[in-house]
């Protein structure tokens, strides 16, 4: 079985990248766009992933199904910057098979 799955992320400059992203290390969308290198180093993951920044937060363009809000990642999202309906923390999306074909536009920094 495939441990890989394919996304898509467009960055803060409007660059895409399809990327592989693995499912069998436990990682989170904010993550592999940290080891893929597609924001600046110190500019995404503040806070390391806890949901208590929102440097990480995205807009998810592809009809996936997540994972629901936690109550830490609203109300982060509440005092955010730039937020939009499909916006969601990075650092709460976790890789998964399901994941796979995810499109995601990385918000702009704040």
């Amino acid at each position: 079985m495939p441990t890989d799955i394919s996304i898509t992320v467009t960055d803060r400059n409007g660059k895409t990248h399809t990327i592989e992203a693995p499912t069998d290390m436990a990682l989170n969308l904010m993550e592999v766009v940290r080891m893929y290198e597609l924001a600046p180093e110190g500019t995404i993951g503040i806070c390391g992933g806890m949901a208590m920044c929102a440097s990480c937060q995205c807009y998810v363009l592809s009809n996936h199904q997540l994972t629901k809000k936690t109550q830490d990642e609203d109300a982060m999202l509440s005092e955010a910057l730039n937020v939009k309906p499909n916006s969601r923390l990075g650092c709460q999306i976790q890789m998964t098979q399901e994941m796979d074909g995810l499109n995601v536009e990385l918000a702009p920094e704040e």
